[in-house]
């Protein structure tokens, strides 16, 4: 069972993700029918930040469960939700957009796995750096 630093840094982290995702969407809201660009980017960022994080915490294990605990699952699981596009995905579909949510669903998955990939790329790029 993980000790209550893990609880509390997951219960912050998924405060302040959260709270960005919200100003952010604030700040840059999505059109009706169109691509939802604030969510992609937010989920497409949050997939380049957590491959680089969880690259750099396979290279050094050392890194304390409740700063990784409160970093993954709590800032960047609250920041980037499959949920939101879901929800984009079925207010698109409602309003018969079927070429837009496709397209949107082509790009989540294309663009979040590049993301990811150049996330491992630039992880292992610094824990080389922190290993010399």
């Amino acid at each position: 069972m993980p000790d209550w630093r893990a609880w509390l840094a997951v219960a912050v982290g998924g405060l302040a993700g959260t709270e960005l995702r919200y100003g952010l969407g604030l700040a840059f809201p999505d059109t009706a029918a169109a691509v939802p660009w604030t969510t992609l980017g937010i989920n497409v960022a949050g997939s380049f930040v957590l491959a680089a994080l969880t690259t750099v915490w396979i290279a050094r294990p050392h890194t304390a469960f409740w700063v990784r605990a409160g970093l993954g699952p709590g800032l960047l699981g609250s920041f980037t939700t499959f949920s939101a596009v879901i929800f984009s995905i079925d207010h698109l579909a409602r309003a018969a957009e079927h070429p837009v949510w496709l397209v949107y669903l082509g790009m989540s998955l294309l663009l979040g796995l590049g993301a990811a990939a150049a996330g491992w790329r630039t992880g292992r790029l610094v824990a080389d750096r922190l290993a010399s």
